[in-house]
């Protein structure tokens, strides 16, 4: 296999020396530069190339002259990064890319810079072969790591010139090297704050003790009441909409080497903790789950202090499996603590946080096949049928106001330290990647859509 040419990999280099973090507001002039340069390089390549301002970021949108006898790819990206912290862990500067053992290091090298570079990569070497055998706009956003705030109402007011067949995301993962994977389902989330409050004020556990209610305590038993002795949420309701795992996926799940063995060493847990009797992937990629994120109440510096706290509060997260609506969830998690809170007699408040849709492309859909005959193509394998258990929002933004399927085939690796220390991404994935690109573009331009 050919690899990257110096001028593919100095253009990738520049792009990772962006310090584009849309966490911290001190880096957004350089998200700007980020999102100028990317125009400037997309407009040289004979694409038209525009920069959309927004509410934040501004995004960049690119496309091929559109022909009326052909179909159209939509390549979404972000060119946004996590924060670099804990900087001291860094082995070489993070936004100064480093190769070792054939990997590039830098802040963003796999989420998301380079999958998304690979398949520009690709776009670059066919353009100059000639016309695309279909349409493509290049979406590349500058929010994704904040979960987007600002696209969906872009995607909302530009969906007539957004209008595509299919939407490719390479921001996932494949199995391992040489593995493949098409990720065909992501939860959604719901997060949330709740408080307890007792006296006015902290007081002393030796006066008041026995005789005043602890928040701290009432807290604690209400979210031990978040599950049953089986591990299911106890909130009412909330299973009814989860949709069931297809026996194709359910066929693919029993090929994979992620068993109770492999959480077991890559968690450092004993067990596994969750639903009984239900298997770990499904637990992680297709059920919902209640977690408690954060709990603080008291006294929390060295030493004792002898008081019965004002105030307990908690953060929760609840992760959503695919047709689960947020909206929904929420109001019955909300209701379910305020009848909490009424039992135990005490004042309490829940807030909502922020949440996001869960997403699913069904794997009968014919882009999900076309997109395993083209990985197929390519790894000389046909990929895992997989889902993940975290939230990628855009995914079900550009399902939802573009009503098309979205395709998320990752060429990331398990191990490239995504949003960690030393995040790295494979120097061969870029060509990998490029010649993935291709294969897509290919299979995608002679499928026609579901009905």
């Amino acid at each position: 296999m050919k690899s990257a040419s110096p001028s593919e990999l100095e253009l990738f280099f520049d792009y990772l020396r962006f310090p584009s973090i849309s966490a911290q507001p001190s880096h957004r002039g350089d998200s700007r530069a980020c999102a100028a340069w990317l125009v400037k390089l997309l407009a040289s390549w004979n694409l038209r190339a525009d920069l959309h301002e927004t509410n934040g970021a501004p995004v960049v949108v690119a496309r091929t002259e559109p022909r009326a006898d052909a179909g159209t790819i939509l390549l979404y990206g972000h060119y946004d990064v996590q924060p670099i912290e804990p900087a001291e862990l860094w082995q070489t500067p993070p936004f100064e890319p480093a190769v070792r053992d054939g990997r590039v290091h830098a802040r963003g090298a796999t989420d998301n810079k380079g999958q998304t570079f690979s398949h520009l990569i690709g776009l670059r070497r066919l353009l100059g072969q000639g016309p695309l055998p279909a349409n493509l706009i290049v979406v590349l956003e500058g929010e994704e790591e904040i979960g987007s705030p600002n696209l969906g109402p872009f995607l909302h007011a530009h969906r007539e010139e957004l209008a595509c067949d299919v939407a490719l995301i390479s921001d996932t993962s494949m199995i391992g090297p040489g593995r493949p994977a098409l990720t065909l389902g992501l939860r959604g989330i719901a997060c949330f704050e709740v408080a307890v409050h007792g006296p006015r004020v902290d007081l002393h556990s030796g006066m008041f003790g026995g005789a005043a209610s602890n928040p701290a305590q009432t807290l604690s038993r209400i979210l031990a009441r978040l599950h049953d002795e089986n591990g299911r949420i106890a909130i009412t309701g909330i299973y009814d909409d989860v949709l069931p795992i297809s026996e194709i996926e359910r066929d693919a799940w029993r090929q994979l080497p992620w068993d109770e063995k492999w959480f077991a060493q890559t968690t450092g847990a004993s067990t596994s903790a969750g639903e009984t009797g239900i298997p770990i992937l499904d637990r992680v990629w297709a059920r919902p789950t209640a977690e408690i994120n954060g709990l603080t109440s008291g006294h929390q510096g060295p030493g004792s202090k002898t008081i019965i706290p004002a105030v307990a509060t908690a953060k929760l997260s609840f992760r959503l499996a695919p047709r689960q609506n947020p909206e929904r969830v929420s109001k019955l998690v909300v209701e379910w603590f305020e009848r909490q809170f009424d039992a135990a007699g005490m004042r309490g408040e829940i807030s909502f946080d922020h949440g996001g849709e869960p997403f699913y492309t069904p794997p009968d859909d014919p882009f999900i096949q076309a997109a395993i005959a083209a990985l197929s193509d390519v790894f000389s394998r046909p990929p895992a049928l997989t889902r993940e258990g975290l939230s990628i929002p855009v995914a079900a933004m550009l399902q939802q106001e573009l009503q098309v399927p979205v395709v998320l085939a990752g060429l990331g690796l398990p191990d490239c330290n995504a949003h960690s220390p030393n995040e790295s991404y494979p120097l061969a994935h870029l060509e990998i990647g490029a010649d993935l690109f291709a294969a897509l573009m290919e299979r995608f331009a002679a499928t026609r859509p579901k009905k």
